[in-house]
């Protein structure tokens, strides 16, 4: 970092605090722009993800006895795809469920306009409801502070100026502090970094203690306490390419969640209705789900070529959802609240493995 240790440059201000008003601010990013316009996610990739998510809620609704009203909420729902694409695979379903289902989208932004008017959009969560909550890259968002370690061996805030300069900060103290202890311990070599992640467990514990009863899920690429990324992993995207944080409004600020420390906030928020949580890879998830990226048999290309075509299609975008080396490494993260985990995981057995805290 450029400055001198413990310097305070004019402008200059923890990442937390710039990081906030470059994506949320009057002139924001995400109050300026569609997030599809600058990063594709896999609500964007395929139908199928969203497909998915329809099968998700279903279980859950199963789990759930079938209220009266069951609740869809999409925690930082960008322009409403999701929720677009969920309500759209529910249409062709036989049933009530879609008639049941209650979509409600949370963001700070402005209400798209053509979104379907069943969806209820507000930038706080709907309190009491009873269903599915879903957080799709939205933990990866909410602004923290970064830390590093000094030439003295000493955790320090990273303070930021508008157009990225760095400069070394105060000590890491407070509550800050016993967070680094807790979950991300730096060494005293300096130049290493860590990203204060209690604002995210913070945004995680409120977001599902919304629910009353159902089935928090966070998806995110995330990391755990025995293999933290020495130097972080904040980043900016513009226009569907990496590029260097800066806090200017014109770029995603992002960086990788701690979804162990996540997951236990909850745990102690919401205890004992709050389970533990259960954290699988996107695409064990996806998987359970019934998304495969198996080809179609190739003799029903000679009998019925366009359906083969069209199968084959679906194999491709499943295959993209599903690749661990790509939108497959995402991390899911469900939580229940006050009922036992859907099937597969919480009637034939866990698959995935328990965050740790």
């Amino acid at each position: 970092m450029a400055g001198a240790t413990g310097g305070t440059a004019g402008g200059a201000r923890r990442w937390r605090e710039a990081a906030g008003e470059a994506l949320y601010g009057p002139e924001g990013f995400f109050v300026r722009h569609a997030p599809a316009a600058h990063f594709r996610t896999s609500v964007h990739a395929s139908p199928l993800f969203a497909g998915a998510v329809a099968e998700l809620l279903r279980r859950v609704d199963e789990v759930l006895g079938h209220p009266a009203e069951l609740a869809l909420i999409d925690y930082g729902a960008g322009r409403g795809e999701l929720l677009t694409g969920v309500l759209a695979a529910l249409s062709g379903q036989p049933g009530s469920l879609a008639a049941r289902v209650r979509p409600h989208a949370v963001e700070r932004a402005p209400r798209p306009e053509g979104l379907d008017p069943a969806v209820a959009w507000s930038a706080e969560p709907p309190c009491g409801a009873a269903g599915l909550l879903f957080a799709n890259e939205w933990l990866d968002d909410v602004p923290l502070d970064i830390a590093e370690t000094g030439g003295d061996g000493v955790p320090r805030y990273v303070l930021v100026e508008a157009d990225g300069t760095e400069h070394p900060g105060e000590p890491v103290s407070g509550g800050d502090a016993r967070w680094l202890d807790r979950w991300w311990p730096l060494p005293p070599e300096p130049g290493l970094r860590a990203e204060i992640g209690g604002p995210r467990d913070a945004a995680w514990a409120r977001a599902v203690s919304c629910l009353d009863r159902g089935l928090a899920v966070a998806v995110d690429y995330a990391h755990t306490r025995a293999a933290r990324p020495p130097l972080g992993t904040l980043t900016g995207y513009r226009e569907g390419r990496e590029v260097r944080p800066v806090p200017d409004g014109r770029c995603d600020l992002t960086a990788h969640v701690a979804l162990d420390a996540c997951a236990a906030a909850a745990e102690r928020a919401g205890a004992p209705a709050t389970g533990p949580g259960l954290a699988l890879s996107q695409r064990e998830a996806l998987r359970a789900l019934g998304v495969s990226g198996g080809r179609p048999p190739l003799a029903l290309a000679s009998q019925d070529p366009a359906a083969y075509v069209r199968l084959l299609g679906r194999a491709g975008e499943a295959a993209e959802l599903t690749d661990p080396a790509g939108l497959g490494a995402f991390t899911w993260l469900l939580q229940p609240r006050g009922i036992p985990l859907p099937p597969p995981w919480g009637v034939h057995g866990e698959t995935g493995d328990r965050p740790s805290g």
